[in-house]
Order: structure tokens, then C-alpha cells, then sequence
């Protein structure tokens, strides 16, 4: 046998550490619902800054930070209501009558931001969540917006609605049925079927959690 080894080193060796895994480490677990946005690539959205002098009047159910409660005559023919001006009265004479028209309170949009139409080229890829963070940090520095977002939840496709995305990041329906109806859906972790239709808002407490969503703490 022919050995290759002409000289042996007798040195002592100096001991080398290797890595080894900790037992107290753990590995970061992916966080759930969230991806980071492919480089170079963004969702469409198309938003209007709506304002208070626009009129636009809120029906359901919404925070009183983001409605102007205003008390108006409904003006209506058949829903007004009489009273008879006694002054003067005669009793041999009829009274007159004066019609006076009943009041209700509408509540009317303050200046905020709509979200009319978002679009990602990627479906779950966190393309869309990036663009309403943005949208939201905008809205949340406006001195007359203060933050205050609005969207309308319609599909685009049969059986395909933004509803749940738009939930799942804060915002809330105005008609607390479809609310209760969104809940149930994540608690039997049903997808959004039928498609719920109606006016969303993004309430006031969940707006920091929505600039912090998908970030590790």
C-alpha cells in the first residue's frame, strides 16, 4: 500500500467551535394574510378627496367624527304635519290651519378620501394592503381629511368582492348586518359568498393598527 502522508503534524490543535442550533432560538414564523410586495410592481387605485360643501349624505351607521348631524325640514307635501293658530279665535269662524313640515337628521360626509377602484396584478401578494397602508398614512396627515377613508364594496366579477380584504384591514360596513355576516364568515373561515355590497368606512381606533398591519412586533 502506498501512503501519501510523508510527514505527520504532532502540533496540538486548537479546538474550533461549530454552530450549533440554540435550544431557546426559534425560527420567525411567516405572518399569516401578508406577503412583501414584489419589487417594481404596485396595485392601481383610483381615489376622490370628497368634501363637506358636496352634500353627500350617509345612510346606516357610522362614527360621529366622520358625519356633520344636521337637522333639516323634510320637505314633503303628504308627511307634513298640521296645527291650527287659535289667535283671534272665533268660534263661529274656522281656525287656520298651518302646516309646518316634520324635521329629520341627516348626516352628511365630512371631507375625506374614497376609495373608487383598486386593482393588484398579483392576487395575494400584499400589492393591494401596501397601497391602502400609503392611502391611509396620507389621509391620517390631511388636516382636513384626518384620516378618514371611505370605499364602496361591489364585485368586479361574478362572484368576486373586495369585501373581505377591505375587513380585514379595519374597515367596517354601515349596516351592522353585514358586519355580523363578515364575522361570521372569518369565524368558519368561509370565504366572502355571496358578495356583500355596501358602504365601508375605516374607523378611527383601527387606523394605527392599519399602518402597522403585517409589521413583526
Amino acid at each position: 500500500m502506498i501512503n501519501n502522508i510523508t510527514s505527520l503534524d504532532m502540533r496540538p490543535q486548537m479546538n474550533v467551535a461549530k454552530a450549533v442550533p440554540s435550544m431557546h432560538s426559534m425560527g420567525m414564523p411567516p405572518i399569516l394574510g401578508f406577503k412583501t410586495p414584489i419589487l417594481g410592481q404596485k396595485a392601481t387605485m383610483r381615489i376622490k378627496k370628497i368634501k363637506r360643501g358636496d352634500n353627500i349624505i350617509i345612510p346606516g351607521e357610522i362614527e360621529d367624527d366622520y358625519v356633520d348631524i344636521v337637522e333639516e325640514e323634510v320637505k314633503s307635501n303628504s308627511s307634513s304635519t298640521q296645527h291650527y293658530d287659535t289667535s283671534g279665535f272665533n268660534f263661529f269662524a274656522s281656525p287656520n290651519i298651518i302646516s309646518s313640515p316634520p324635521k329629520r337628521k341627516f348626516k352628511y360626509l365630512k371631507n375625506c378620501y374614497i376609495i373608487d377602484y383598486i386593482q393588484a396584478p398579483k392576487p395575494r401578494c400584499g400589492m393591494g394592503t401596501e397601497a391602502i397602508k400609503q392611502l391611509a398614512e396620507k389621509a391620517m396627515f390631511d388636516k382636513k381629511a384626518e384620516g378618514r377613508i371611505v370605499t364602496f364594496s361591489a364585485p368586479i366579477v361574478k362572484e368576486a368582492s373586495p369585501a373581505m380584504f377591505f375587513y380585514k384591514l379595519g374597515f367596517r360596513f354601515t349596516e351592522p348586518e353585514s358586519n355580523e355576516y363578515m364575522e361570521e364568515c372569518l369565524r368558519k373561515n368561509m370565504p366572502d359568498i355571496p358578495p356583500q355590497i355596501g358602504m365601508m368606512y375605516l374607523p378611527k381606533s383601527r387606523l394605527h393598527k392599519l399602518l402597522r398591519y403585517g409589521e413583526l412586533f
